[in-house]
């Protein structure tokens, strides 16, 4: 069965498709977004077009126009996140801020306690569920539950503090 419709229009007119995205600049990447643009296409709702080699031009402009703010976003992205790398570079000083503050932490949780700090940690860094820690622990839920708050409220206090 021949290609009606929107698709014959599409085969017709595939060489002057790809020319129009090569002229506007698409390069080798022309063939893709013809493809990426009967993909669109195809996957629209049947209906009349009146113009429908317009349709397929307008359509393949807009995927041009897509394609250009997503390079020029991805390398604005990758500029500031060169820039902020450049910028955080770990300096002595910094190296030993962040130390500092691992050992407050660490001395936070050991103040509350062997069990809400095994609690804090195995919820938190390791990823257990709430009710393995309390048969693991042999305490109930709620137990656990009351422990991960207070650490956690005591984090946040330490938090503030920073």
């Amino acid at each position: 069965m021949p290609p009606t419709g929107l698709e014959a229009v599409y085969l017709d007119n595939r060489d002057r498709l790809v020319r129009f995205l090569v002229a506007r600049g698409a390069g080798d990447a022309a063939e893709d977004l013809l493809h990426d643009l009967w993909i669109k296409v195809s996957a629209r709702p049947n209906g009349p077009i009146d113009n429908p080699l317009s349709y397929l031009f307008r359509a393949a402009d807009t995927l041009m126009i897509d394609r250009h703010r997503s390079r020029i976003k991805a390398q604005a992205r990758d500029h500031a996140w060169s820039e902020a790398s450049a910028s955080e570079a770990a300096t002595g000083e910094r190296v030993v801020a962040a130390r500092q503050e691992v050992a407050r932490v660490a001395q936070v949780l050991a103040d509350l306690g062997t069990r809400r700090e095994t609690v804090f940690r195995r919820a938190r860094i390791d990823g257990v569920s709430q009710r393995q820690i309390a048969a693991e622990l042999g305490v109930s839920l709620s137990t656990v539950e009351a422990d991960l708050r207070v650490a956690c409220r005591a984090l946040a206090a330490l938090k503030e503090e920073l």
